[in-house]
């Protein structure tokens, strides 16, 4: 099955404040690697790695967590 995905969503005003808070307190981190760390923790904590494909899948979203993290541009 091919999936489509494209991002556009909204945010509660408390999440986004929270976040606008941690980005100006937080310079070497922008919208864009909180949204990646943030997605890649989600699907880390939440599949399984029973088939071949599945466990690609946890091994690329932990690559991108951990890359998140630890370096400054991915």
């Amino acid at each position: 099955m091919n999936a489509t995905v494209s991002i556009l969503a909204e945010i509660p005003e408390d999440l986004h404040e929270s976040l606008k808070t941690y980005l100006e307190n937080h310079p070497d981190w922008d919208q864009d690697r909180v949204f990646r760390a943030a997605l890649s923790l989600f699907l880390l904590q939440n599949s399984t790695s029973e088939t071949a494909d599945t466990s690609r899948s946890y091994r690329r979203a932990a690559r991108v967590y951990l890359d998140t993290l630890f370096k400054h541009a991915v």
